[in-house]
């Protein structure tokens, strides 16, 4: 799934999903079949290919349609209530499913599964095994189990675990653009947030087979990959010695360096920063590699001081406004920046409010992802905050919010008009196959007539108009 092709969001919009394809030959094959159905971030996804792959070992094959499935496993996320809600409704209809094909095993994985854990098998009859993140290697066990009758658990979290030595399934994929997962887990104990508890400590991949995996796939035709991780700035590897101790850091602004230089034919992209952790190495980094690309996701989350700080987001306003500052004096005032926003947080005054309106005028985000806040059991902020801005004021708010950034969305992208940019060609154009679609540095879509090009050129287009979600120009010269 490419999410940049969704330029402003609202919470359903977010929490999207996502499906394999079936392969006919793997099915004439005779072997046992499996549905994956991921959703939310980024980061499940990418962990959905990973759950491919230990199965593919296991000797499934995988299939596009749920009525073909032994297996169907729910990848899910437990950000906002939004998003389980989803998740019980897609079990009540697989439950539908199951009476009819009783044989059938149904899994719930990810962070829905670590946050619940066995009280999810009470809650949904349905559900035979329950997986958390760090448990994805188990999944052949665990099948083999809830396949004798039993209920079937592994939430176990590790401090370890970063499936470094799995080489993902790609799903779904364009064949062009691909994720890659640098590290796991969040230290970033931000009140409202459930990730920590969800998906466990930070850790980080070993850089070599970061970039290992990175040259597999620009080998196979990939023009672009995506450096995952909840916080990538705080990536930091030691390698251990023989002696027991560590070796020389690298960072992120070095692991940047070590992808970038793979070829300058491959795209490299990152998310997500964090105000407090992204460094000017970064930035220069960004600078100096004409194929990293010169977009950067930094949530805000408020624009508020204190609300930050009763978020335990580690910096204020100020400091935020430094950091988006700094972005524009290195890489310049093109580089495309967006944003998570939280609206009506606890005890979030109109005020307040508004100070988040303001940071959004002095920026002015390329585009945003915009929540009213929603209460998750077991953080901080439900522990000892209370959710006390009324419903029809966080979606007022949340509507003011959307309201402005759909203004600068079109702002942004009505500077790009009469420019010439590069586009990594990605496919067709959702509305006609007559025209290509693609993105530019600042992660951007641009449309533009189909000629002769094909998925995995770089073309220039010079941009002649724009709507506040895309821009639409026509090739001027292939690259």
């Amino acid at each position: 799934m490419i999410t940049s092709t969704l330029k402003i969001l609202s919470e359903s919009d977010k929490e999207a999903c996502e499906v394999v394809k079936v392969s006919e030959e793997e099915l004439a094959a005779g072997k046992k079949r499996l549905f994956i159905e991921s959703y939310g971030c980024q980061m499940n996804f990418s962990d959905s290919e990973i759950v491919a792959a230990v199965m593919r070992n296991a000797d499934f094959a995988t299939t596009s349609s749920e009525d073909m499935a032994d297996v169907v496993f729910l990848n899910t996320c437990s950000i906002r209530d939004n998003a389980e809600q989803k998740v019980r409704n897609r079990l009540k209809h697989l439950n539908t499913l199951k009476k009819k094909r009783p044989g059938m095993i149904v899994g719930v994985l990810g962070c829905m599964a670590e946050r619940l854990k066995t009280k999810l098998l009470e809650e949904e009859k349905i559900v035979d095994i329950v997986a958390g993140p760090d448990s994805y290697r188990d999944l052949p066990r665990l099948v083999e189990e809830a396949e004798t009758g039993q209920k079937a658990v592994n939430v176990f979290l590790s401090r370890e675990e970063t499936y470094a030595d799995i080489s993902p399934i790609r799903l779904n994929s364009n064949g062009i653009t691909a994720y890659i997962s640098i590290m796991r887990g969040c230290d970033n104990m931000c009140s409202f947030c459930v990730v920590p508890y969800t998906r466990g400590r930070e850790r980080s991949r070993d850089p070599f087979s970061v970039v290992r995996e990175a040259k597999q796939l620009f080998d196979e035709g990939y023009r672009e990959v995506t450096l995952l991780g909840q916080n990538v700035d705080s990536y930091k590897y030691s390698p251990p010695t023989p002696d027991g101790g560590e070796g020389q850091m690298v960072n992120f602004a070095q692991l940047l360096e070590m992808v970038a230089t793979i070829s300058p034919d491959l795209r490299v992209r990152f998310s997500t920063s964090h105000p407090k952790d992204i460094t000017d190495d970064v930035l220069w980094t960004m600078k100096k590699y004409e194929n990293i690309c010169k977009y950067i996701h930094l949530p805000a989350q408020s624009g508020n001081s204190r609300v930050l700080k009763i978020m335990n987001r580690t910096y204020d306003r100020d400091w935020y406004i430094q950091k988006i500052d700094r972005i524009r004096e290195i890489l310049g005032v093109d580089c495309g920046i967006s944003t998570d926003m939280i609206t009506g947080f606890c005890s979030e005054t109109e005020e307040e409010h508004q100070d988040t309106l303001t940071l959004m005028e002095y920026v002015k985000y390329d585009y945003a992802y915009m929540f009213a806040y929603s209460e998750r059991p077991g953080t901080p902020a439900a522990k000892k905050l209370k959710d006390d801005i009324a419903e029809d004021v966080k979606k007022r708010r949340l509507q003011e919010v959307i309201a402005v950034q759909l203004q600068h969305s079109g702002e942004r992208n009505q500077l790009a008009v009469g420019k010439v940019h590069k586009v990594l060609v990605e496919g067709p154009s959702k509305r006609s196959d007559d025209f290509l679609c693609g993105r530019n540095d600042q992660n951007k879509v641009v449309v533009f007539p189909k000629e002769n090009f094909k998925k995995g050129d770089y073309v220039q287009v010079l941009v002649t108009e724009c709507s506040s979600a895309t821009l639409i120009g026509h090739v001027v010269e292939t690259v």
